[in-house]
């Protein structure tokens, strides 16, 4: 059996969210663009011959029947094998960074590996959308247009960015924003060109900046720096830059109690690469 290992879980970037229209059973239709960054939690898997499954490191508060770690692992256990999983937490819950669903992600990806259950990356998508709708696009490993409830996803090469991030102190609940009567439901469709063409938003954002004065605070520090954007739902908010430096340079420049990150945008994550 496979030795222990390490890899980042990376977080992600909703450069922007269109809400096209909602289904009969509930869920919405979406364009968006994920932008993965080189920046996330740290998952350690190392076999063990108990047949369970066992979660440690920092604690996120979840109760284990709704950890997306462990729900994952679920999916994928037989009888016989058994990991030990350890969690160095750095994404912050209910950010809009994908967190969660990034954890499972990589954990299907390591279990998958660590197991040696040869499961392709296209079975690995289908377990990973049962789990949550981000969830796809994770063990895809790569940045990608999404549509559809976010399942359906393109690779998309993008030209190297630096974020600065700001991460405010509130939790924004993702069914509430979605189940909101002032969302916007109706965006029309856009192509990629038209995205890079400046026709995108957050349609979730001047709903989320309303229920959540954080967030709206925060967007408004960071538009001196560019275009501020909030990322998915929220609560985080986030600039782009075409250098590190000036990102770097920007952070510095933010009041003193303000929680922030600075992180690269990929187009592959290599730390899953020998995994997927």
């Amino acid at each position: 059996m496979s030795r222990s290992f390490s890899l980042l879980s990376p977080a992600k970037l909703n450069l922007f969210l269109h809400i096209t229209g909602r289904r009969p059973d509930g869920y919405h239709e979406l364009q968006t663009l994920f932008q993965l960054l080189d920046w996330g939690d740290i998952l350690t898997f190392a076999p063990n011959e108990s047949g369970e499954v066992t979660l440690a490191g920092d604690d996120i508060g979840i109760p284990n029947h709704d950890n997306l770690i462990l729900r994952a692992a679920s999916t994928l256990r037989r009888d016989t094998l058994g990991a030990t999983i350890s969690l160095q937490k750095r994404i912050p819950a209910g950010a809009g960074l994908g967190g969660g669903s990034s954890n499972a992600a990589t954990t299907l990806l390591a279990l998958n590996h660590l197991w040696r259950l040869n499961l392709t990356n296209e079975h690995l998508r289908e377990i990973g959308a049962g789990l949550g709708a981000d969830v796809p696009v994770f063990v895809g490993a790569r940045t990608a247009w999404a549509e559809g409830i976010g399942e359906i996803l393109s690779p998309v090469t993008l030209p190297r960015h630096w974020y600065l991030i700001l991460v405010p102190e509130c939790h924004v609940s993702t069914g509430q924003i979605f189940s909101h009567r002032q969302l916007t439901r109706n965006s029309k469709p856009i192509t990629l060109a038209a995205f890079f063409e400046g026709d995108s938003r957050n349609d979730c954002q001047n709903l989320v900046s309303e229920v959540y004065p954080e967030v709206g605070k925060a967007l408004k520090l960071l538009d001196k720096f560019g275009l501020a954007r909030l990322t998915g739902t929220g609560a985080c908010a986030f600039v782009s830059f075409v250098s590190e430096p000036e990102a770097r340079a920007a952070q510095a420049s933010l009041p003193k109690n303000c929680r922030s990150i600075v992180a690269g945008g990929v187009n592959e994550s290599r730390a899953m690469e020998h995994l997927v």
